[in-house]
């Protein structure tokens, strides 16, 4: 059974990092790529990052470029989200998702993800 499962989200304030992990079970992590979403209170789902195992053809959204970074580590299974100088605006719970098609360094609708983690929520106070 395929599970993800996303940590390391909390509050924090404007100007601060944090370091989410999407650790994967149950399917062969190496062959699927990564991507992370987010959701506000009251906004639909939006793409943050889609990356493949090769960290190759890594997509961020316009608005993270330059504050996000994306790492992993195959034999944990595990995709690392590093979020600096983090906004307000940033604000929202994140999923990271897995599927078996590989990112191409643009977006990709959540829709197309095979499998989610149940998110971990990230807080940034001004």
């Amino acid at each position: 059974e395929v599970h993800l499962v996303e940590s390391g989200g909390g509050l924090v304030q404007a100007g601060g990092s944090l370091r989410l992990s999407c650790a994967g079970t149950g399917f062969t992590f190496d062959e699927y790529a990564i991507g992370w979403f987010r959701q506000a209170p009251g906004k639909e789902r939006e793409g943050v990052s889609c990356t493949n195992s090769g960290l190759d053809n890594t997509y961020f959204r316009d608005s993270v470029k330059g504050r996000f970074t994306i790492s992993s580590d195959n034999a944990k299974k595990t995709v690392y989200l590093q979020m600096d100088n983090l906004k307000p605006e940033d604000t929202a719970v994140y999923f990271c998702a897995a599927d078996s098609w590989d990112c191409t360094g643009n977006d990709r609708e959540a829709w197309e993800f095979d499998y989610w983690g149940k998110g971990t929520e990230v807080n940034v106070s001004s």
